[in-house]
Formats: C-alpha cells, structure tokens, sequence
C-alpha cells in the first residue's frame, strides 16, 4: 500500500505539557460531567441509537441538554428517547433521519437545524467493511461514513456552532490511525488494492485531522477535538466474521461474545466523548486527541507502548491539504 507521509511533522502542541484529568480509564460517561449543568445546551450525536453513542446521549441528557440524535433509522431510537423522558431533570431527546454517506441527506439536515448548536458528537462509524464498497457519489464507504459525511455536517452546521458563542466539536477516532496516513493519491483505493483495515485506518486518521484544521474555527469560539474511545464490543463489529472474532478472542466456539479483560464497557468507552463534550476542563482546548480521559501522548514511529496518538494525524499542514480536498470532494458530490 502506498502512503503519503508529510515531509515534516509539527505537533500541535507539546508531550511534556499534556493535558490531564482526575478520571480514569474505566470512569463512567456520567461520571466525568457530574455537577455540570447543561439545561439549554443543544448537542447533536450521530449514531446516537446504540453503543457509546447511545451512552453519550443518556449522560448529555441526563445533565439537562436538548440531544438530537442522527440516525439512518430514526425509528430505532425511539426505546432510548422514552426511556430518557422519564428522567427528571432530562433533557429532550428525540431522532432524526441522517445518512452520513449521502451527501443529500446531510445537507438535508445541516438545511433543516435552527438556532445555536452547543455540541456536535461525530461519533457515527462503520468498520472493515469486507469488499470495496462504494457510495452513490463513488466514494469509498467507510471514508465516505466516518469522515467526508461528518466534515460536511460540520460545515453545514458551522453557522449553528458559531451562534452557540462557545461550541464544541467532538470526533470518534481509533487507534486504528496510526499505522495508516491519508492517501492523497488514492484515497478511495481506485489503484491499490482495497484492504478493510487500511481503509478504516485511513478513514481514522482523516478524523483527527479533522479536528486538528478545524482550528481555522477558534475565532468563531468553536473547538474540536478527537478521542479514542478504547476497545469496546459494539455493533461496529457488525462486519467482522466469526474467524476473524475468534482470532482477536472475543468469541468462543458456540459464538458467545467474550471482551478481554482490558476491553470497556460502552458507558466507559462513552466517557472521554462525553468529557470532551461537555467537562469544563475542556474549556477553550482544541485540535488534541484523547484517550482513557487523558490526553495522549504523540508518536512518531512504535515505542512499544499501547495508546498514543501518531504524529502523521497532527500535521496541520496535512489538516488543511485534507481540509482542501474534502471540501473539493464535497462539491463534486
């Protein structure tokens, strides 16, 4: 597979001055915004029917904001808006109808919000799709799902977020980023050949990017951040096979689901979404990555060590060629 590597790599920000949080890996989503009040706060979570992104909604809610939750299928979410109405103190939650790889239904979206946006959670993702597959506008899905449908809800959104005063933008990523830079040559694998893992990789790596150039928005009181939420059995895995289940050892021979012991639950791997969301320690903090409700560290080749963030991600000079194509992706679209 070939890979576009940036020349240089200027990081962000510094490893020796991190940021850090008193909550551990294992805190729970509710956890890390506890006292906060969020009553009249606005927040969008796409793919917010089930997993960490059902959690980020109970624990959003459950601080009081208004939650939108973006879905493919509205109906689906319908369990989880009931259930939070009975809440006191909640706030309203109810679906609506959003396909990330359909570039009409985003703008749908984006064309149908009023008012102020507090919160924007880009947490909606598909993983290892098996076969090449691509959308109706030729992009390949899971580049087309996990980023280029977020950063064209984003964009569409930015007027909403700017009017929030101080918004914030919060994206989904994986460690799966960092062996795999964005192909600016063939980023919809057209020449090479497709690989699940590469294209979910680079689709990954594009998410952190992401918020790493939408500094560009700091002026507008707009920030973003990016977030590993950990190893968490959910409907992501819809894609994988049983083998493939097995050979990670999540699955036993009858087909019962078994996480590893270092393996979160989904209220845990919701939680550094949600301190990202909505904790006051994030307060004015943008183009970082997260993981275990910390800052992570960068990386520039394998240290050995599991966690961190690669150094390919936070070039800001690859955020805005990104930024760049995305945007030109977007009007040919």
């Amino acid at each position: 597979m070939t890979t576009n590597h940036p020349d240089s790599v200027s990081p962000l920000y510094d490893d020796s001055a991190l940021l850090t949080t008193p909550f551990g890996p294992l805190a729970l989503a509710g956890e890390v915004i506890a006292g906060t009040d969020l009553t009249g706060r606005r927040a969008v979570v796409t793919g917010g029917a089930s997993g960490i992104g059902a959690e980020t909604v109970r624990a959003l809610a459950a601080a009081g904001a208004d939650v939108t939750i973006a879905t493919r299928r509205p109906e689906s979410a319908g369990a989880l808006a009931r259930e939070l109405a009975e809440v006191d103190g909640a706030g309203r939650v109810h679906a609506e109808a959003l396909d990330l790889s359909d570039p009409a239904s985003v703008t749908a979206f984006a064309r149908a919000w009023s008012g102020p946006l507090d919160v924007l959670v880009a947490n909606a993702g598909v993983m290892a799709l098996p076969a090449r597959t691509l959308t109706a506008v030729g992009w390949e899905a899971q580049l087309a799902t996990n980023y280029l449908g977020h950063f064209a809800l984003a964009t569409g959104l930015h007027t909403a977020l700017r009017e929030a005063g101080s918004a914030r933008i919060v994206v989904v990523s994986s460690g799966a980023h960092r062996d795999v830079p964005f192909d600016f040559e063939d980023p919809h694998f057209e020449r090479r050949p497709y690989d699940p893992w590469a294209a979910y990789g680079q689709s990954k790596t594009a998410d952190v990017l992401f918020a790493v150039g939408a500094g560009r928005w700091a002026a507008d009181g707009i920030t973003a951040n990016a977030l590993n939420p950990g190893y968490i059995l959910t409907g992501l895995q819809r894609h994988l096979d049983d083998d493939t289940m097995r050979s990670f050892g999540v699955m036993d021979d009858a087909g019962n689901l078994m996480p590893l012991p270092y393996y979160k639950t989904p209220e845990q791997g919701a939680a550094t979404s949600v301190l990202l969301a909505a904790s006051p320690l994030l307060k004015g903090v943008t183009g970082r990555y997260f993981e275990d409700n910390q800052e992570a560290r960068t990386l520039d080749g394998d240290d050995g060590r599991p966690g961190g963030v690669a150094a390919h991600a936070l070039d800001p000079q690859v955020a805005n060629r990104l930024w760049e194509y995305a945007t030109e992706s977007l009007r040919g679209a």
